[in-house]
């Protein structure tokens, strides 16, 4: 009796002893936890869906084919990329006409000039050397920048003809950071507009001499040519000065 008592003690002594000596048969029969599902390509259109809120900007990336030039370029760079997208309100709150006034060239530079080809964080835009080159770039292939400055954690970018904040990251992780604006970054480019050149004026009408002036007053007292009137008084007088000397010999 007492040895039957005392075997099931040294069977529950052993237990112990077996998880030592056979972990990994334990562990296989456990449970696992199911392995995180492989993320996909980054697609900047997804991300700007799903706040419901930067439709226009969605449709410029598309129609420009600057949304498709970001996904390939993130998801085959090591230097990352950074988009600014405005809101619809800022489309919204464009003067009118702004958009319609460009041409297909310059829609793009437009929507490029939203994307830097470099990822930075929020604390990065605060201390950023300017100006910082954008994707756009003008008819010669000179970059258009943009200008940033941050104090107290809040960041300023500037175009040059256009300022506002950068707000909270729509997305902050790299390759892609994508932060949401509440103004449409016109390029000082677009807004320079050439003076006209003197050299191009036209000359006013009847010469360049002003009135009054001593050329006019010489040209005034130049005597005029004779007039036919005045040629045909002449031979009238002559004629009749010979006609009265032949009478005056006729009757002498």
């Amino acid at each position: 009796m007492a040895h039957q008592r005392a075997l099931p003690l040294i069977l529950l002594s052993l237990i112990p002893l077996f998880f030592i000596l056979f972990p990994q048969t334990i562990q296989a029969q456990s449970p696992t936890a199911p392995a995180p599902a492989p993320t996909g390509p980054i697609d900047i259109f997804a991300i700007l869906k799903k706040p419901g809120q930067y439709n226009t900007f969605i449709k410029f990336l598309n129609d420009t084919q600057v949304g498709n030039q970001i996904n390939n370029q993130v998801n085959n760079s090591n230097q990352g990329m950074t988009v600014f997208a405005p809101s619809d309100n800022a489309f919204n709150n464009l003067p009118s006409g702004t958009l319609n006034k460009l041409n297909d060239q310059q829609k793009v530079q437009l929507i490029q000039y939203h994307v830097i080809p470099k990822f930075y964080t929020f604390d990065d835009l605060q201390t950023v050397s300017n100006p910082v080159r954008t994707q756009a770039t003008g008819p010669k292939g000179e970059p258009f920048g943009l200008n940033f400055t941050g104090q107290n954690n809040q960041v300023n970018v500037s175009s040059g003809a256009v300022e506002t904040n950068v707000y909270n990251a729509i997305r902050k992780d790299p390759p892609l950071a994508v932060y949401q604006l509440d103004k449409v970054l016109i390029p000082v480019e677009f807004t320079d507009a050439k003076s006209p050149s003197t050299d191009d004026a036209p000359a006013p009408a009847g010469g360049s001499t002003k009135k009054g002036t001593d050329a006019d007053n010489t040209t005034a007292k130049e005597p005029s040519p004779a007039t036919p009137n005045g040629a045909k008084r002449i031979n009238v007088g002559i004629l009749g000065l010979i006609s009265a000397v032949f009478l005056m010999g006729a009757f002498s």
